[in-house]
């Protein structure tokens, strides 16, 4: 199980940029805990929270605006991570991939085809799709559940402490590959089974 910001595209720079913008334009101020309280948010929730930092518009209103900026942003270039595609692609090779992300469903279908990865995974999940977004587990069930597996079978690949925390609370194994400008916090890292520096050594030997 894969999840997309900040393990197959170095989206977290785009969203801190487009929200932050979004935010100051609109009469909010971002706190300095903002960024890393976002990473994991499912849009609604994101939504919500951008409101209560004072943006002068409702929720919905917030998540269509920043939404339309996002992929205007993915259709100049999306910013995959080094090794996302030969990743992937590696694993897909007899094994079972699915995808579970807090992105809006447009954006996940935008950057899958952009980056001819969408015919790799057996399932992808938006935590708009589901009750909670991460922390809670929601989104990782589901995909499992999708794809008619045990989550106690399956690893996830994450970057996020509201990731790793997400994807442990379902059962999973983790495997942690943390973004090198937004670590996650220790406590997070704590739960993952293994740490690795980058995509290039996620390889089939360590999922066997």
């Amino acid at each position: 199980m894969f999840d997309l910001d900040g393990v197959l595209v170095d989206s977290e720079p785009v969203w801190e940029e487009v929200r932050r913008a979004f935010v100051a334009e609109h009469g909010g101020t971002w706190q300095p805990d903002t960024q890393a309280r976002l990473m994991g948010m499912s849009t609604g929730e994101w939504a919500a929270y951008l409101h209560e930092l004072g943006v002068r518009l409702e929720p919905d209103e917030i998540a269509r605006g920043v939404v339309d900026r996002m992929a205007a942003r993915y259709r100049d270039e999306v910013p995959l991570m080094p090794g996302a595609v030969e990743t992937v692609r590696r694993l897909a090779e007899g094994r079972t991939l699915g995808l579970a992300s807090s992105s809006p469903r447009r954006l996940i279908d935008v950057v899958l085809d952009a980056a001819g990865l969408a015919g790799c995974f057996a399932a992808t999940v938006s935590t708009e799709e589901v009750e909670r977004g991460k922390p809670a587990p929601d989104g990782y069930l589901e995909a499992a559940r999708r794809m008619g597996l045990d989550p106690r079978g399956c690893v996830a690949v994450e970057d996020s402490s509201n990731g790793l925390r997400s994807a442990h609370a379902a059962g999973m194994r983790v495997i942690a590959v943390p973004h090198p400008r937004y670590p996650p916090a220790p406590d997070a890292l704590a739960l993952a089974w293994r740490v690795l520096p980058d995509l290039s050594a996620l390889t089939p030997d360590l999922i066997r």
